[in-house]
């Protein structure tokens, strides 16, 4: 199924980079589904950032050479793998669980927040940088707790293109978390947990809105991975929106 929005009105400004192509990248929304209302983490950027300077926003970022690397507690469920390989050029088999791990890595990077399994005891090697201070703390990165729910692409000629997967997961998923992450010098400068419904009052990029508005509705029909998962791209100054 197909659906196509609005075209978007082009400028001199945004026809400056007609050729940057789309870094792949991962997002990782994390639910609080203890109560009647659920609750979404959201993290407020720095003011200072040229992307997107002081809007509440998701934990995440582009893929690192290092996910493709590190080890981890189970595995994607198989729908959310087929989906991840969808409409991808030339896709490579660990794609899917590589972009899940960078959700995850980021969202440690951000918000100090460790998704996994701290049963396990400490991976024996983890891949150098944030893997190794995420190792640092017992845990092991847990893939299964992950649904994959949506996939937006930057539109063409702009400065910076990512094409973005976005995960959720479940607070219980949080293995343990790490203080002083979060401040005035930090990327994230403020973390809330907002009831959902409330969320779309913040200052928040449009990608987000929309995002909101998917996981919201999947909540309400009781969060199935069989649900449908949309990736939205421009194409012809039109958005597409398709079924993955």
């Amino acid at each position: 199924m197909t659906l196509v929005a609005e075209p978007v009105v082009e400028t001199p400004e945004t026809r400056r980079w007609p050729y940057m192509r789309p870094k792949d990248a991962a997002t990782l929304i994390v639910i609080d589904r203890s109560c009647a209302t659920p609750k979404v983490l959201m993290g407020k950027r720095h003011a200072g950032h040229k992307f997107m300077p002081g809007k509440f926003v998701f934990p995440g970022g582009r893929l690192e050479p290092g996910d493709r690397r590190m080890v981890a507690a189970g595995a994607l469920h198989d729908i959310d793998e087929r989906r991840l390989a969808a409409q991808v050029v030339r896709p490579s088999g660990g794609l899917g669980r590589a972009l899940a791990l960078a959700a995850i890595r980021e969202t440690f990077e951000e918000t100090g927040l460790l998704i996994g399994d701290a049963s396990y005891g400490a991976p024996e090697s983890a891949p150098a940088g944030v893997w190794e201070a995420f190792c640092a703390h017992g845990v092991f990165p847990a893939l299964e707790p992950l649904h994959f729910i949506s996939r937006a692409i930057t539109p063409p000629n702009r400065p910076k293109r990512f094409d973005t997967r976005f995960f959720a997961v479940d607070a219980d998923a949080i293995a343990k978390r790490i203080d002083g992450v979060v401040g005035a010098d930090s990327e994230l400068t403020e973390l809330v947990w907002i009831p959902l419904p409330e969320a779309p009052t913040l200052d928040l990029p449009p990608i987000t809105h929309t995002v909101l508005k998917e996981l919201e509705r999947r909540i309400e029909a009781g969060f199935g991975r069989h649900l449908p998962v949309w990736r939205r791209a421009k194409l012809n100054g039109k958005w597409l929106t398709t079924e993955l």
